[in-house]
């Protein structure tokens, strides 16, 4: 009895062509599979970029083109056609021995002053307050919320509310101080004169130093309780536990810290402009006050450009030069 093999049947096609189409459909990818594989990472990140270039990279080099023309009122309803002055308008802006270029010179001097001083004071407001509320007590909770209370609230609330209690008449701040306590002769004048710069401060402090209090407090809370507790052991007090372990053990922090609030009070426009209005007294003429009075006040665009465009050379210069001083630093640091 003979068995009969049946011979598979082949489908159209040969195998080996079947091989080749397999090869090739493996080979080739679908569409969607190469976007997600290389091109969404891309595409995600579009959106940002495109927002990046019409906020800022566009403004900024229209700011840079316009710094080199004669850009004035004459000329705002076509600025295209602003003659060209080449590095004029730098020029007449660092004339120091000019009335523009020393006022300028001025504004920069008071605008170093009040940012040594804001950042100082925020820094040492935010360490003070972090350090007392890393034990545990009651109502710390809410101690908290109320130390970042300044830093939720709207700039331009906040300030204006500020200004009324800076008012000479019936503003709380010579109420308390004259009326109340005695500590003046007459009320004084805050928003005018040399206490102009006094009120600044205290508003720029009163809003800068939260932000401060918030990342130091995030900062000591990844430093471990055994150091302390063991420092503790061995006699050392609160003020050598600080100074030996919080202070190295925050130094990254504060690094980035200390350059944020540099930079954001360096080009605080908002609380002076909401505090005094578009002409701050000269004891409080921040260079971003004087820069907004040359733009839209004279109406010299062309100067007021140049000058934005020497503070933002001044500020990279001033951020590099942080930067590879604290790298230089920690590499000092790790090597011993």
């Amino acid at each position: 009895m003979t068995s009969t093999v049946t011979p598979p049947v082949r489908k159209s096609g040969s195998g080996a062509d079947q091989g080749d189409g397999g090869a090739r459909r493996r080979r080739l990818p679908r569409i969607p599979d190469r976007i997600r594989q290389g091109g969404l990472p891309y595409l995600l990140l579009l959106p940002a970029v495109l927002l990046e270039l019409l906020v800022h990279i566009v403004p900024m080099v229209i700011g840079i083109v316009m710094s080199f023309r004669e850009l004035t009122q004459l000329y705002i309803n076509n600025w295209g056609n602003a003659p060209w002055r080449a590095f004029d308008n730098y020029k007449i802006a660092v004339d120091f021995d000019a009335p523009l270029g020393e006022a300028l010179l001025h504004s920069f001097y008071v605008t170093c002053l009040f940012t040594v001083i804001t950042v100082g004071l925020s820094w040492l407001f935010g360490m003070a307050a972090a350090v007392m509320l890393q034990e545990n007590f009651r109502g710390r909770g809410l101690l908290r919320a109320v130390f970042l209370t300044p830093y939720a609230l709207p700039v331009y609330a906040a300030v204006i509310t500020w200004a009324f209690m800076f008012q000479r008449d019936n503003g709380m701040i010579n109420h308390v101080l004259h009326d109340q306590l005695g500590l003046t002769d007459e009320p004084s004048f805050w928003l005018i004169g040399d206490n102009s710069f006094i009120a600044l401060v205290v508003v720029a402090v009163w809003k800068s130093w939260p932000f401060a209090f918030l990342m130091l407090m995030a900062g000591l809370q990844n430093i471990p309780r055994e150091l302390y507790e063991a420092a503790s052991i061995d006699g050392a007090g609160i003020w050598q536990q600080i100074r030996k372990i919080t202070l190295p053990s925050l130094r990254p922090v504060n690094q980035v810290l200390v350059l944020v609030l540099f930079l954001w009070t360096f080009n605080d426009f908002n609380t002076p402009y909401v505090l005094f209005g578009e002409s701050a007294p000269e004891a409080a003429d921040l260079i971003s006050i004087h820069i907004y009075q040359s733009s839209f006040v004279t109406w010299n665009f062309g100067t007021g450009s140049a000058m934005s465009v020497l503070l933002l050379l001044f500020l990279l210069l001033v951020t590099a030069v942080y930067l590879v001083a604290t790298s230089r630093g920690r590499k000092g640091s790790g090597a011993e």
